[in-house]
């Protein structure tokens, strides 16, 4: 495995000694795998503890090292929810119903940070945001890919295009940081409030958006790399 520094544009884009970006996507990957196995088992009726206890299975049987976030997933209204919220109760998926997922677990001694949404059910507009919360993260990730914008530019962008898409963006979430475990050391902070050009394989993209007059919402996250 290679192991690469990335170059530094200021101090909270320090790694640790061991950092690779070739094990931080394949952390990533690993992570992206245990979210699909949750989502193939979702159903309407399950309360979002089962889901819960299914992502601690899946990330088991993969050979999670440590969790360096707990697994979450918020079913309805709970996705109007932000990491730091409670949910309310232990909701019950309905059968035209919204959830997501978002989980941030430790391999190779890296840390994956993955989250995505889906939607159960014929309800059309849950559908589409379902949908476009991933629309949503592409074309931030594209934007930053051409290089020019700090992370505070890049979710000023995002609210513009989140609002194009008929969306409200929640600028509570706004990104972080990742590495080799653990990142916080380094004391990154938000993307939001980086006022550099974000480096590759250093920052999570964060996208959570909700309707502008219904209860729910949507939320999609990867690296961006």
């Amino acid at each position: 495995m290679t192991v690469s520094s990335p170059l530094l544009t200021s101090p909270r884009e320090a790694v640790g000694p061991h950092y690779s970006l070739d094990a931080l996507r394949e952390a990533q990957a690993l992570s992206w795998r245990a979210l699909e196995r949750i989502a193939e088992q979702v159903r309407p009726g399950m309360r979002e503890s089962e889901a819960v206890a299914i992502g601690h299975a899946a990330l088991a049987d993969l050979g999670m090292e440590k969790s360096w976030h707990p697994v979450l997933v918020r079913f309805g209204e709970n996705t109007l929810k932000i990491f730091s919220d409670r949910s309310e109760g232990d909701a019950v998926l309905g059968e035209n119903d919204i959830y997501f997922i978002d989980m941030g677990p430790v391999f190779l001694g890296h840390e994956g940070d993955v989250g995505a949404t889906f939607a159960v059910g014929d309800d059309a507009e849950m559908l589409a945001c379902a949908r476009d919360v991933k629309v949503l993260f592409d074309r931030v990730q594209a934007i930053w890919g051409q290089g020019k914008v700090t992370g505070s530019a890049l979710y000023a962008r995002a609210e513009e295009e989140a609002r194009a898409l008929g969306w409200v963006l929640n600028l509570d979430i706004r990104g972080h940081r990742v590495g080799d475990y653990p990142h916080s050391v380094h004391k990154g902070g938000n993307l939001g409030n980086f006022d550099h050009l974000p480096g590759k394989g250093l920052w999570i993209l964060e996208m959570q958006i909700r309707h502008p007059t219904r209860p729910f919402g949507a939320f999609y996250e990867d690296l961006l790399a």
